[in-house]
């Protein structure tokens, strides 16, 4: 008998599976949603493996169906960027809200998951500070490289500052042990002042 963890584990999982934009992963094709939320769900657990089966689920969901709500939908400008982030968070706790429903979990469970999702009391609440220490991480290990591509050295270094500020200091404990190449690296220890 699978257990609620266990649906809503496959059915986060079956979501992310639909999204039409693939990524490569040691030559593998993957729908990019749900490469991203196994890659969290993975570092969640060797960074924090006793994380409570809110923080798992919400690190699982952090971004289910990201592709539907399409940044361009939204002004491109700063302004325009802060509200769809605010929206996307709001549209994940939302999808991720009805599938824990549907999987048995009680009404003090999944409004915990959406706060996590929605990061609130960021520095104020050990279990979101924890998964914004995940997506951190997983950031500075899978994302950071196609961003030194993407941007110049000013931006990238603000970026690299604004991340690190996020995070606690076991998060920077950890974001040190990652294998960065030794030029990335050299960006972080400039960004960072190391």
């Amino acid at each position: 008998m699978n257990t609620p963890f266990q649906k809503a584990s496959e059915w986060i999982d079956a979501e992310n599976a639909q999204d039409p934009n693939i990524e490569i992963d040691q030559n593998n094709e993957n729908p990019k949603e749900l490469l991203y939320s196994n890659r969290m769900y993975e570092r969640l657990m060797q960074f924090e493996p006793e994380a409570s089966e809110e923080v798992q689920i919400a690190s699982k969901a952090q971004h289910i169906c990201r592709w539907k709500v399409a940044r361009e939908s939204y002004p491109m400008d700063r302004v325009g960027y802060l509200r769809w982030r605010e929206e996307l968070k709001k549209f994940h706790a939302k999808l991720t809200a009805e599938i824990l429903e549907k999987a048995g979990y009680n009404q003090d469970f999944i409004d915990r998951v959406s706060f996590l999702i929605e990061k609130k009391l960021l520095k104020k609440d050990a279990e979101t500070q924890l998964l914004e220490d995940v997506i951190c991480l997983v950031f500075l290990e899978y994302y950071l490289d196609p961003f030194v591509h993407k941007h110049d050295e000013e931006k990238l270094k603000n970026i690299i500052k604004k991340t690190w500020d996020k995070m606690s200091d076991k998060g920077h404990q950890e974001a040190l042990k990652i294998n960065y190449s030794e030029e990335n690296l050299n960006l972080i220890k400039a960004s960072l002042g190391l």
